[in-house]
């Protein structure tokens, strides 16, 4: 088994076949697609790394990263912060009703609710436990919904200062704002009191809250796949969220 999966996905666009590895590796397998799911049924690595293309793997992120697994087995994943313009971006922490807030650029470390959207570190064991992406949810959400997934499959999300990526282009931060998916992924993964707060704060979606709305069935089984024998603690719900 190697030691790094690294998965690139991208949009289908005119440019998406000139794509190539940046280096090869005997350790490291490289996928590239547009279907998010497709690569998780072939990963062949103890860890997977899923990435933008914008942001930049080389062996000084992958030899940090080596480091950062060996010094932190309490993880079954990370949240590289990404460096952009010479500010570094990290993930993002339960706001409790308000959605997702990033951490501060200072922050030490600490469990967080999900990664930053360019990129994100599981353990291929705890995407055995977790299953597929929801591709329901606009790609912005993918990897917040799966991390929140996954903590109910038991598994915890880390992040370290120190682990670092280069990026080309962040995702603007107004596009994870989207009440709808948010209400979505609030509905599937959070508690019932979380959710109706963010429902009473949007009442746009007081309908699918009364259940009123055909996709009813369909939340509905999402959300029992995701919660059934849930390992997520209230003690680790507290370590992901805001302080404020």
């Amino acid at each position: 088994m190697r030691q790094f999966d690294v998965i690139v996905l991208e949009e289908n666009s005119p440019q998406f076949d000139n794509w190539t590895p940046p280096f090869e590796d005997p350790a490291l397998g490289w996928s590239h697609d547009s279907d998010w799911n497709r690569p998780l049924q072939s990963i062949d690595a103890e860890w997977v790394i899923i990435a933008q293309p914008a942001v930049t793997i080389d062996r000084d992120f992958l030899n940090n990263l080596a480091e950062v697994i060996e010094g932190f087995p309490m993880a079954d994943a990370f949240a590289p912060r990404v460096k952009n313009n010479g500010h570094f971006y990290g993930g993002l922490l339960l706001n409790k009703s308000k959605g997702f807030a990033p951490i501060s650029e200072n922050e030490k470390m600490r469990f967080v609710a999900a990664p930053n959207p360019m990129i994100a570190v599981f353990s291929s064991r705890i995407i055995q436990r977790t299953g597929l992406f929801d591709l329901d949810l606009p790609p912005e959400f993918r990897l917040i919904d799966y991390t929140l997934r996954m903590a109910h499959a038991g598994g915890k999300m880390f992040s370290v200062p120190y682990l670092v990526a280069r990026t080309s282009q962040l995702i603007d931060a107004s596009r994870l704002n989207q009440v709808e998916a948010l209400w979505e992924i609030y509905y599937k993964s959070l508690p019932v009191g979380l959710l109706s707060a963010f429902t009473f704060r949007h009442l746009t979606m007081l309908p699918k809250f009364l259940g009123l709305d055909k996709g009813k069935k369909r939340r509905q089984f999402k959300r029992d796949k995701a919660t059934s024998l849930s390992k997520l603690s209230a003690e680790y719900l507290k370590d992901i969220m805001c302080n404020v």
